[in-house]
């Protein structure tokens, strides 16, 4: 009975801790916002949509996927030179990468019909080396359970971001601005992730990263293409939008899903790390993670409902009145995709389930769907950008609804 209050008094301070520093991390980019929007055009947010869809999308590879094994071996020196392998893994990736944007850059310009990057497109080997750097550090320090240290990272992270961001926005930047400050947000969240670890390379031997490489081959092997799948799913969505509607649409659109996001950034990441982590010791341990699904599933369903009911009816009014009338038309959207960003605050959670028991193959069947409905939505032929996002939203929303279910099926056996 002691052990079952500890554990649960253990997860909700991780969680509180997670969660206080994405709060504050989070808090900045919204203070800043009504600035941005100010000083940079649609267009500008436009410009980075893509980028940033360019970057999650080969960072989702980068690594191999090694960096979500790293919590699973039961020896820390097993699991510090499973970061060597994704590390190693990053650098070839990108490098990869690189010769790609450096001969072929001015066509994927043309197909994605955003001139207005331009030679910015060159940094995005570096942005995806850093991002695929940042995820070997985050899920490091998550399994020394360096909470604080994470909260630290991120409130860095968010505010030298923002700091650069601003003032190259003072002096008319443009897109350069906004992406500037993006790479410059992921070097300093490295370093202050990197120091809190460092002293773990000795542990990593040649040998040692063989063996684990082949131990957990099974997640550059599924999970490389789930995952790949997944990050294409909604990012395809940017990528489309610009396509089809222009980079002025995109700039709504990505505003309108980065301030939707934000209640999963501000509780949602921190509970599903703390899950991971906790699932992950009962599977170690030979214990059932049926209870923790179910415990957990209860507090995301009581924090979404209220938090998103209250989101749907405010927002509209809410864009014009903080971020300045000509973006109110991004609060439309925002209103639109509520259901879909509410069910994902739960779901989100459990996507990690199926590696905790190296079920890497159901992650890649539901990301193939979300890839599936999200192509699919613009073979509709909608005329407006409105009615394609209530198709996309209630789409979505029922798929969430249906994996859900098909987890919970899956824990309780």
């Amino acid at each position: 009975m002691l052990n079952k209050l500890r554990v649960k008094s253990d997860f909700s301070r991780y969680v509180m801790i997670l969660a206080g520093g994405t709060a504050i991390a989070q808090a900045i980019p919204i203070l800043i916002s009504p600035i941005l929007t100010r000083l940079y055009t649609p267009e500008d947010f436009g410009a980075l949509a893509i980028f940033v869809s360019i970057t999650s999308i080969i960072g989702v590879i980068v690594n191999g996927r090694y960096e979500l094994a790293i919590m699973l071996p039961e020896r820390d020196e097993d699991a510090i030179n499973v970061a060597a392998v994704a590390f190693l893994f990053n650098i070839f990736i990108s490098i990869i990468f690189f010769l790609f944007i450096l001969f072929f850059g001015d066509w994927l310009l043309e197909v994605l019909n955003a001139y207005n990057l331009d030679k910015l497109l060159y940094f995005s080997p570096l942005a995806v080396f850093l991002l695929g750097v940042f995820k070997i550090l985050n899920y490091t320090n998550n399994r020394f359970k360096r909470y604080k240290d994470i909260s630290k990272a991120n409130i860095y992270k968010s505010l030298m971001g923002a700091i650069v961001q601003v003032l190259m926005g003072i002096f008319k930047a443009g897109a350069e601005g906004l992406i500037t400050g993006y790479v410059v947000s992921l070097i300093t969240s490295n370093t202050k992730l990197f120091i809190n670890i460092k002293y773990l390379l000795k542990h990593i031997k040649i040998e040692k990263i063989r063996k684990m490489s082949i131990k957990f081959i099974n997640f550059p092997k599924y999970s490389l293409l789930a995952g790949l799948l997944n990050t294409i799913g909604y990012q395809i969505v940017n990528i489309l939008i610009g396509i089809f509607y222009g980079q002025t649409t995109l700039g709504y659109y990505y505003l309108a899903i980065r301030v939707m996001g934000l209640p999963t950034s501000f509780i949602g990441n921190a509970i599903s790390q703390v899950f991971y982590k906790q699932a992950v010791d009962e599977k170690n341990n030979k214990a059932s993670i049926n209870n923790s699904f179910d415990s957990t599933l209860k507090k995301l369903i009581i924090i979404s409902v209220p938090i998103f009911t209250i989101i749907f009816f405010v927002i509209k009014p809410a864009f014009r009145i903080v971020f300045g009338e000509n973006w109110e038309t991004a609060g439309l959207y925002a209103m639109i995709l509520t259901p879909m960003f509410a069910v994902n605050f739960i779901v989100k959670t459990f996507t990690l389930i199926p590696f905790i028991f190296n079920k890497n193959v159901i992650d890649l069947i539901f990301q193939f769907g979300v890839l599936i409905i999200s192509i699919s939505v613009f073979l509709f032929g909608a005329k407006d950008i409105s009615s394609l996002l209530i198709v996309y939203s209630l789409l979505m929303t029922s798929y969430y609804f249906i994996y859900l279910f098909f987890l919970k099926i899956k824990v309780g056996k």
